[in-house]
């Protein structure tokens, strides 16, 4: 904790004060945290069990839906908790461990969405060379350094935090613990420290989505030389990827991206990427990937002949 810090605990003012309107958001986000957390585990237990979804993209789609299940993991539980407390208290350690894991979660799927952009391009574009350009061990280490660039990304950002003064108040307008409402509690000039959000988290969201859209606008344009099954094919997984990224960086862009301000839609446009954006993967990618649904039904057909015939 820094020095001349007066404040052990903040509390947070949530989406609503509204007693009714606080059961009315535990009932709906409830409803999208266990679909979130549902739908992706059925998504990695698929592709663990099924030998047919062994390709390194559905290895990274595995590490998607884990990092979608922990980043929702991160907000999710506090905000339905806090929709039945009167007074929604959070502790020092517990704000600084929230900022933590939404940042390294958070970094993690952007790690993971650039890989599987890396991936249809050369299955796309370098189709003869996709086996040993996308080996086993390519995959692997491409993971490790994902995990790896989080926790530093992760690590750059809870050092800011934790550097902040905080001497009251101790109301912070948010669901959750983060960066932007914090510095406006800090009892110093966040100037500066604004502009290192905004040169770490924003330039990453942004020159991320930016990446993205080039690789999909050049794996697009060389479908052209495609036959028309493998450009029906290559079109449906890669509009499933693009709607992913649309969804994810939209709102990431519109929070970290900016000069220091805030407006008032800011929470519900967060609650839209931490929460909204995970639930909503696993049926994108569920409903667009024949692959998917295919396997899903087989281990579905596996398991209930397994319990007929017991």
């Amino acid at each position: 904790m820094p020095l001349h810090n007066n404040v052990t605990e903040f509390i947070l003012l949530g989406l609503t004060q509204d007693p009714l309107r606080q059961k009315i958001v535990f009932l709906i986000f409830s409803i999208f945290y266990v679909g979130t957390v549902v739908g992706n585990l059925l998504i990695m237990v698929t592709i663990k069990c099924c030998q047919t979804l062994g390709s390194p993209m559905y290895f990274f789609l595995f590490h998607l839906s884990f990092a979608d299940s922990c980043f929702s993991t991160s907000t999710a539980p506090r905000l339905l908790v806090d929709a039945f407390s009167a007074r929604k208290v959070t502790s020092y350690n517990e704000c600084m461990t929230q900022v933590f894991m939404l940042h390294f979660f958070g970094s993690l799927e952007i790690s993971v969405l650039i890989l599987m952009a890396i991936d249809r391009y050369v299955a796309i574009c370098k189709p003869l060379r996709y086996p040993s350009i996308m080996s086993r061990q390519v995959c692997l280490l491409s993971i490790v350094l994902a995990w790896v660039g989080s926790f530093i990304h992760s690590t750059a950002q809870i050092i800011l935090t934790l550097r902040l003064p905080f001497c009251g108040p101790n109301l912070i307008d948010h669901y959750c613990c983060d960066l932007q409402p914090l510095l406006k509690l800090a009892c110093m000039d966040t100037h500066t420290v604004n502009l290192l959000v905004g040169l770490n988290s924003g330039v990453i969201c942004s020159s991320s989505f930016v990446f993205l859209m080039i690789s999909y606008f050049v794996i697009l344009h060389s479908l052209r030389n495609h036959n028309a099954e493998g450009r029906k094919k290559a079109l449906s997984t890669c509009s499933s990827h693009i709607t992913v990224v649309i969804l994810f960086f939209g709102p990431c862009i519109f929070i970290y991206a900016r000069p220091k301000t805030t407006f008032p839609m800011d929470k519900m446009v967060a609650v839209f990427y931490t929460i909204g954006t995970p639930f909503l993967n696993p049926i994108i990618y569920t409903l667009r990937n024949a692959e998917v649904k295919n396997a899903m039904r087989k281990l579905w057909h596996m398991k209930m002949t397994a319990e007929i015939k017991r």
